[in-house]
């Protein structure tokens, strides 16, 4: 996993003291204060429950030193690790309480992001014999976006724009309200710096072709069946970077790959994953 970027402590540790503060209110743990003595010790292990890519360990294991920087982990699958049903994922280890109280936030956030990540790696899988690859969209859960891009990249994936702020992508709402795919693009460069990219969605082909007069990077093409990509690449001849968008799945993306696009991106890589199942099991005396 030294390839992939993970995200920086001070993006993350705002989330998880969020999670945990929404699970510990003001009255804090009461289940675990009630019931476990103050000195009890546990000894507990992270188990894959089903198959899939772990994503997400290390961040989550955050949360138990949050709670009581006495915990001590050992990560014995890291991210990027393809496990199967019954691995050992970390070994967790230290006052029973803290970890009881983290318990829930460290699953959450650790199966979500491995079920992206198993999702991810099978559409990767998917277009293997082919050069095209394979992007997230700006449709993740609110506030774990950082995390959740993250997962993708774990699974083999790439990220599409990280927010508004960081690309250009001219939809068909924004054409309509410019007045037309012209006088949207002609706006956006009268405005852009040379460093920020350019890219517009088309329906139709008639729509490509007025774009590829027009200073644009990369061209949306959304909800086209394979027989429509490859006469859109085609037309595009290199010119623009080419992606493919709308309504892909694992059925389908195969033949969007086969048109020769340089990109598919998918909205369920992150709003549709299943989370993987891990669980948290202590050992007993």
């Amino acid at each position: 996993m030294s390839d992939v970027h993970t995200p920086y402590a001070v993006q993350v540790e705002p989330i998880l003291r969020r999670a945990l503060d929404e699970d510990l209110g003001v009255a804090g743990d009461l289940t675990s204060g009630a019931v476990v003595p103050a000195d009890a010790r546990a000894r507990g292990l992270l188990v894959a429950r089903r198959a899939g890519r772990v994503a997400g360990l290390d961040i989550a294991l955050r949360v138990f030193g949050l709670l009581d920087p006495s915990i001590r982990v050992q990560v014995e699958n890291g991210d990027g690790s393809d496990v199967a049903a019954g691995t050992t994922l970390a070994l967790v280890e230290g006052p029973a309480r803290p970890i009881l109280t983290g318990e829930r936030t460290v699953l959450n956030l650790l199966t979500r992001m491995s079920g992206i990540a198993t999702g991810t790696r099978a559409v990767v899988a998917t277009v293997a014999d082919y050069p095209t690859r394979v992007a997230c969209t700006r449709k993740t859960t609110p506030g774990l976006r950082v995390l959740e891009k993250y997962a993708v990249r774990v699974g083999g994936g790439t990220n599409h724009r990280f927010g508004l702020n960081d690309g250009v992508l001219i939809k068909d709402n924004h054409i309509v309200a410019a007045g037309g795919i012209a006088a949207a693009v002609r706006r956006a460069r009268d405005q852009l710096g040379h460093m920020v990219k350019l890219e517009v969605e088309v329906d139709t082909l008639d729509q490509l072709e007025q774009l590829l007069g027009l200073a644009a990077d990369a061209v949306l093409l959304d909800n086209m069946d394979a027989g429509l990509l490859r006469q859109a690449v085609d037309m595009v001849a290199g010119r623009l970077v080419t992606e493919a968008s709308g309504n892909l799945s694992l059925d389908t993306v195969r033949d969007a790959a086969a048109a020769g696009v340089d990109l598919v991106s998918l909205g369920g890589l992150t709003h549709s994953a299943a989370h993987l199942d891990i669980g948290l099991d202590f050992e007993t005396a």
